[in-house]
């Protein structure tokens, strides 16, 4: 389905303090129909595979993240981190972090993209046939060797990540390459002293028994955290942070308003996932950073903290995260 542009939601109201939305995809949230509306497969449904051909980064890519980024700043949303997790989008974020100072990188192979480039062809649980595209022909080491390139060669590529389990769209012999490439990721993190960023899903046990088996980098964030308060106790007792998204503010999910709670305002950081997980009350529309400043007074309330007070204990959590922009 495809939607208009007059369907992105209104600018929130600004915030009192600067935040930092700590995990977005700025090349997919650009990725428009030929009219100018918005490509939304399903909400996002195939999160971590892309649907289509990989974008490349142009003087029009500039114009249009620009244009993004400058609708966030208004906002108060002032600082990203820019997650490339597949092949070609690693290359693209490679060419937007040194294009616009607002942004740093993260780069990896995302599990879910790190089953295909393993010439793994199995129905997982999503249900869903796979679907490989033209880079999952670049065997997997040579994929992963990749992300060191850009790692190593771009100062402001801080993180690796997104990498982890996800073993909702993985059967067992998927699963196994996922336990493998995560931790080829974990190893590359510690070796470069770059943060890791953890995608997690249905798999929260087995995530944790890799981190403490191989040892987890001094700094680990749980991206998009899905867990419950047990695994946000267990989080803060290694020192992990979290990191919510638009699924705080939905009604149903008290069960994760309770976790960003038990996680503490010292474990925090705040995303938007740009474009999936749009925020309450837009939820199913088109996401993107500017958004964040909706997730962030809900985390606020969660957290019992004062609105400014929420802001600046999250922008100076990124900050001993990443370090200056």
């Amino acid at each position: 389905m495809s939607r208009r542009r007059a369907d992105w939601p209104a600018d929130p109201e600004s915030l009192p303090h600067p935040v930092v939305d700590n995990h977005t995809h700025l090349e997919t949230v650009l990725r428009e129909t030929d009219d100018g509306g918005w490509r939304d497969d399903d909400g996002g449904s195939r999160e971590g595979v892309d649907d289509g051909a990989g974008e490349v980064w142009t003087p029009s890519s500039a114009k249009r993240v620009q244009a993004h980024l400058d609708r966030a700043e208004r906002v108060g949303v002032t600082r990203h981190v820019q997650v490339g997790c597949d092949l070609d989008a690693v290359t693209w974020t490679d060419a937007a972090v040194r294009a616009d100072r607002r942004l740093l990188g993260a780069v990896a192979i995302h599990p879910n993209e790190a089953v295909l480039h393993a010439g793994v062809r199995e129905m997982a649980p999503d249900g869903l046939e796979p679907d490989p595209r033209p880079r999952h022909e670049t065997p997997l080491d040579e994929a992963i060797a990749r992300v060191e390139e850009v790692a190593r060669g771009n100062e402001r590529v801080r993180c690796i990540g997104e990498t982890g389990l996800d073993f909702f769209r993985a059967g067992e012999r998927g699963r196994e390459v996922q336990r493998e490439t995560f931790r080829a990721h974990v190893a590359l993190a510690k070796e470069l002293d770059l943060v890791l960023q953890i995608h997690d899903r249905d798999a929260h046990d087995a995530v944790v028994e890799v981190l403490e088996a191989d040892g987890a980098p001094e700094r680990t964030v749980f991206h998009c955290f899905s867990g419950d308060v047990e695994l946000a106790r267990r989080c803060a007792e290694h020192g992990w942070f979290m990191s919510f998204a638009g699924p705080v503010t939905f009604r149903a999910n008290d069960e994760l308003r309770r976790a960003a709670e038990a996680a503490g305002p010292d474990l925090v950081l705040l995303e938007t996932d740009a474009p999936y997980l749009t925020p309450h009350p837009f939820r199913g529309r088109p996401n993107a950073p500017y958004l964040a400043a909706l997730t962030m007074r809900t985390l606020a309330e969660v957290l019992g903290l004062e609105l400014a007070a929420a802001c600046r204990t999250v922008e100076q959590n990124s900050l001993a995260l990443y370090g200056p922009w």
